[in-house]
C-alpha cells in the first residue's frame, strides 16, 4: 500500500507551507490481508492547527473523548474477519474497489465511490471479490450507545 500524504501548515510569517510531502511509513497489518496507516490524528477539539507535532506518531488504539483519526485502509481478498463496534463515528470514502459490509447479519455490497456513515453498530468487512478495496475512514470520538438499559461498548 503507498499512500502519499500532504500536509499544510505555515511558515513564521504565516506564508502557507508544505510542511509534509511523502509516503505513509506506518503501515501495519493487525490479521491477514489487511493493511493501514493512519494520516494525521488529533488529540484535542477543537484542533489546533499551530500543533507542531506530526499527526501520524500518534497511539491512536484507544481514541480518547476529542481524538480524531484519519486512516486509510486496504482490506485483502479473503481478509480475515473482524467483527467490531467502535465508540467513534466514523465517516468513510470506498476509495478503489468493491467489499461488503455485515451488521449483525445483514449485507450492504459498496463500490467504489460509495460513502458510509458508521454510527457506533457492530460491523464486518467482507472482501469477496479479486481486487483490493481501500477505504478512507475519518473516526470522530463519540459516545458509547446507550439503548435498551443496555451499553453497547466498543470491542473487537
Amino acid at each position: 500500500m503507498k499512500i502519499r500524504r500532504i500536509v499544510t501548515g505555515h511558515d513564521q510569517n504565516g506564508k502557507a507551507i508544505v510542511k509534509h510531502d511523502e509516503l505513509c511509513n506506518n503501515i501495519i497489518s493487525r490479521r491477514d490481508f489487511h493493511q493501514s496507516c493512519v494520516v494525521w490524528s488529533t488529540g484535542n477539539f477543537p484542533v489546533d492547527n499551530l500543533d507542531v507535532n506530526d499527526g501520524n506518531s500518534r497511539d491512536v488504539s484507544i481514541l480518547q473523548k476529542k481524538d480524531t483519526v484519519f486512516r486509510i485502509v486496504q482490506y485483502e481478498p479473503g481478509v480475515a474477519p473482524r467483527n467490531h463496534r467502535t465508540e467513534t463515528l466514523d465517516y468513510a470514502i470506498v476509495m478503489s474497489g468493491s467489499i461488503d459490509m455485515d451488521l449483525d447479519g445483514h449485507i450492504v455490497h459498496l463500490n467504489q465511490g460509495d460513502v458510509i456513515v458508521q454510527r457506533g453498530t457492530i460491523h464486518n468487512w467482507i472482501n469477496h471479490g479479486t481486487e483490493p478495496c481501500v477505504i478512507a475512514f475519518i473516526l470522530i470520538a463519540a459516545k458509547p450507545i446507550d439503548l435498551i438499559n443496555k451499553t453497547l461498548l466498543a470491542h473487537g
